[in-house]
C-alpha cells in the first residue's frame, strides 16, 4: 500500500476525533506503524496482515494486547479490523539492547509477572509456542522457498535436535515469545510490553533466554535476568537449559530473517543485514555453549 493510500485508509476509521496528523513510526521489521494525533490524544496504527509462514495470526495478536492491557502490561487497544489494530501512544522511551543490559533486574521482574497474571485474561483456544518447533517449520519453509541458505539447514537442524535434547521441563506459561530490545518500552516510572504476535503457551525459558541473547548480555547480567525471572539461581541442568535456549534463540532469530527474506518487504527493513547480524551472535553463542557445557554434550 503506499503512502498516500495508507493516509487516506488511516484518515476514515471511525476511532479518531476531528482533524488528524498522521506521521510514520520507524524501526519494525515485519508491520507498518504511523503514530496519528487527534483531538483525543496520540494513538499507535499497526498495520499488518496474517503471516501464516510465521504463524502469526492477527486475530490471535489482537485479542493477546487486549489481554496484555488488561493485565496491567500494555497500552489499551482502542480499535481493530482486519489488519488494522490501533492503540494508545505511551510516552516512553524504546529500549535498546544497553538499556535491556543495564536493567536486568527489572526486565526480570517484568517477565515473571507477565508469565504468572497474563493466563487469566487469555480467550479463545490456546497457542503454545516452542521454539524447536518453529525452527523446524521455518527449515521446511526456507527448504521449499529455494533460501539462498538452504544447503546449510541440515546442520542447524542437528545443532537444534541437540539444543533441545538439553532442555530441563518446567511449568508452561502464558510467555511473550518475542522479547527484542524494542518491545520494553520506559515511561519513568514502569516497563511496558508492545508487540505480541508471537506470544502464547510456552515454558519461562524461551523469554529468559531470548531476552539476554537478544540484549547481548554477558554472564553477571544473563544471570541476574534469570535469578528474578524464575526466583532462584540455576543449578547445573537450568544453567545448561538456558545456556542452550539462548542459542536455539539466536537460531530462531537467524532463520525468522531468512523467512522474511523470502516473503516480506517492510518499509527500511534489511533482512540479509539482519540475517547476517544474527548468525554472527549465533555461531558466538554456539561456541560459548560448546566451550561451557563440553564439546561431547547432548
Amino acid at each position: 500500500m503506499s503512502d498516500l493510500a495508507t493516509f487516506d485508509k488511516i484518515r476514515t476509521l471511525p476511532c479518531f476525533s476531528g482533524a488528524i496528523e498522521i506521521e510514520p513510526l520507524t524501526g519494525g521489521l515485519s508491520n507498518e506503524s504511523w503514530l496519528v494525533s487527534d483531538a483525543a490524544g496520540r494513538h499507535v496504527v499497526r498495520l499488518g496482515r496474517d503471516f501464516p509462514f510465521h504463524h502469526v495470526d492477527r486475530r490471535r495478536e489482537v485479542m493477546t494486547a487486549r489481554a496484555a492491557h488488561a493485565a496491567g502490561f500494555a497500552p489499551q487497544v482502542e480499535y481493530a479490523e482486519p489488519g488494522i489494530m490501533v492503540s494508545a501512544f505511551l510516552d516512553a522511551r524504546t529500549y535498546t539492547a544497553e538499556d535491556v543490559c543495564a536493567n536486568a533486574g527489572r526486565v526480570g521482574r517484568l517477565v515473571r509477572d507477565f508469565h504468572r497474571r497474563m493466563p487469566a485474561h487469555i480467550e479463545g483456544a490456546g497457542f503454545m509456542f516452542w521454539v524447536f518447533h518453529v525452527i523446524r517449520d521455518y527449515a521446511r519453509t526456507l527448504a521449499a522457498g529455494g533460501s539462498r541458505m538452504a544447503d546449510r539447514l541440515p546442520g542447524w537442524l542437528a545443532l537444534s535436535d541437540r539444543l533441545e535434547a538439553v532442555q530441563v521441563p518446567l511449568p508452561i506459561v502464558f510467555a511473550h515469545n518475542d522479547l527484542l530490545p524494542a518491545n520494553f518500552l520506559d515511561d519513568g516510572d514502569r516497563l511496558w510490553l508492545i508487540d505480541f504476535e508471537y506470544a502464547g503457551f510456552s515454558t519461562a525459558m524461551f523469554d529468559i533466554a531470548g531476552a539476554a541473547s537478544n540484549a547481548g548480555m554477558n554472564e553477571d547480567q544473563a544471570a541476574a535476568l534469570f535469578e528474578t525471572a524464575l526466583g532462584s539461581a540455576p543449578d547445573a541442568a537450568l544453567k545448561q537449559s538456558f545456556d542452550a535456549m539462548q542459542c536455539a534463540s539466536l537460531l530462531r532469530e537467524t532463520l525468522w530473517s531468512l523467512v522474511s527474506e523470502l516473503y516480506l518487504d517492510a518499509p527500511g527493513a534489511d533482512y540479509q543485514t539482519y540475517t547476517a547480524e544474527n548468525l554472527a551472535s549465533l555461531e558466538a553463542a554456539v561456541e560459548h555453549y560448546l566451550m561451557t557445557h563440553g564439546k561431547t554434550s547432548p
